[in-house]
């Protein structure tokens, strides 16, 4: 799935612009559009959303979405206590779902998932001060994932979270 990154080169070829745009980036909506687009020129195409996790309503809130026609900015879903929930929200672990099957399983808009052909998720959760704050998650077609795609989109995760951070900071009293 991943563009080959057996080689520095091939990384610093994706990075060293990426860490361009990050030093040019004056908001956290254009944070998230240089890792937003770094991130589907590096793994490839498929679906991308960056979202904010409200632990005291159960409720994600869209921030970020490569496709705001599927998926537009703004969006929210409520999250009851499942398997994946306590992994990804609660526990702050990436979870990775590969086949119809496996996302079928934890989304309730798989019919969507589907329409877009898309068969694989990886859901990297982004935390601040020990507590997960947002997620970032990645579907495509994809059969299985390797350790590289898991590892490449946990780092890109880890750009956008401050600026999810920004975003989600409660107001000064």
């Amino acid at each position: 799935m991943i563009v080959s990154l057996d080689q520095p080169g091939q990384w610093l070829a994706h990075f060293n612009p990426l860490c361009d745009d990050l030093r040019r980036a004056a908001t956290p909506v254009a944070v998230m559009d240089a890792v937003g687009h770094a991130t589907l020129g590096l793994v490839g195409p498929g679906l991308l959303t960056i979202n904010a996790w409200h632990a005291a309503s159960g409720e994600i809130q869209r921030l970020w979405s490569s496709d705001p026609a599927a998926y537009p900015v703004g969006g929210k879903k409520v999250k009851g206590d499942t398997a994946w929930t306590r992994q990804l929200l609660v526990r702050g672990e990436v979870f990775v779902g590969e086949g119809d099957e496996a996302l079928a399983a934890v989304f309730d808009d798989i019919a969507v998932i589907r329409g877009l052909g898309l068969n694989g998720v990886v859901n990297v959760p982004l935390c601040a001060g020990g507590r997960v704050i947002g997620t970032f998650n990645y579907l495509a077609q994809v059969d299985t994932w390797t350790a590289e795609d898991i590892t490449a989109l946990s780092m890109l995760g880890q750009l956008a979270m401050p600026a999810v951070a920004a975003l989600t900071a409660a107001p000064a009293p």
